[in-house]
């Protein structure tokens, strides 16, 4: 895939690694995170288009989860910028992070299981009154917004068909439910960028087809996304940007059509697989591949100590 070649919709000029959206919600700049000697997060630049679903993918150990916990307040990097619509967010913390417009869910899922599914669910709303203290002694002033987040709540919960356990606690939902609360939870602040880390690890393949229209359908309300994933058919079916990752750093980025067939992503992503194309396959052989290539390191390793 030519640089000087390719353009796109999003894209203000030539398509490539870093390369400037026309309409970004995200700019990072210089992100770098250090982990004594390893570098896990090299980002010199990038940019998440708005109102889009943005795929960031890339071998295990490229530091794509890590880059999401930097942009998210969970981990501090050593050093870098980045910005929600011009909003700088560097070393802001994750709370913060969220009530700014950015949230986040996690490959394990962070429900709590002895509250029930309504009451993780109010967790989520923001600037609750109730809260704090004072006020909390007094019902009249946070009444009217309790009922109104329960409202939102039950709305999100029919929609993410939830609402049949809403008093049932979170332990007892599936492992794919556990991932609806999550995201029906998220929303509860009203967020503009949503980002999933790994939507579909450990889902049920009959909630598979809910989740992925459920990722589409925030687009349709206006929100941007972003997720990491290694379902290379979800990448391929749901995403309108693919950026991919190896080594701490951003190596290409560009439409799935275009990404799958680069010959710099299969060498980054599968490493000596060359003639395969990504979008032809399963999630279990992307991993299968990669611990392969794995092996066939710490193979070569052994051998050069030896």
């Amino acid at each position: 895939m030519s640089d000087t070649q390719i353009t796109h919709p999003l894209v203000d000029g030539p398509v490539g690694p870093g390369c400037k959206k026309v309409d970004p919600i995200v700019i990072a700049d210089g992100v770098k995170r250090q982990f004594g000697g390893l570098t896990a997060v090299d980002v010199a630049h990038v940019e998440i288009p708005r109102n889009a679903i943005t795929a960031l993918i890339g071998p295990n150990g490229a530091g794509k989860t890590t880059f999401f916990n930097l942009l998210t307040g969970f981990d501090k990097p050593n050093e870098g910028n980045w910005q929600l619509d011009d909003q700088s967010l560097a070393n802001v913390p994750a709370y913060k992070v969220a009530r700014r417009g950015m949230v986040r869910t996690f490959q394990l899922t962070k429900s709590l299981g002895r509250l029930t599914v309504l009451q993780n669910m109010l967790l989520g709303a923001r600037d609750q009154r109730g809260e704090r203290f004072l006020s909390a002694l007094l019902p009249f002033l946070w009444g009217r917004q309790e009922r109104a987040n329960v409202e939102r709540a039950d709305d999100l919960l029919r929609r993410f068909k939830l609402h049949e356990k809403r008093e049932d606690f979170a332990a007892s939902l599936s492992g794919g439910q556990r991932k609806l609360l999550e995201m029906a939870r998220s929303l509860m602040s009203d967020p503009r960028l949503v980002m999933l880390d790994e939507p579909m690890a450990g889902v049920n393949p009959a909630l598979t087809q809910s989740l992925l229209d459920h990722v589409l359908g925030l687009k349709d309300e206006g929100m941007s996304v972003l997720f990491v994933e290694h379902d290379m058919h979800m990448v391929r079916h749901i995403s309108d940007w693919v950026i991919v990752m190896a080594e701490g750093k951003v190596v290409a980025e560009g439409p799935p059509e275009s990404i799958m067939q680069d010959q710099a992503v299969v060498d980054a992503y599968l490493g000596a697989h060359h003639d395969t194309d990504l979008g032809t396959l399963t999630n279990q052989q992307v991993v299968q591949i990669e611990q392969e290539a794995a092996a066939e390191l710490a193979s070569t390793d052994e051998e050069e100590k030896a």
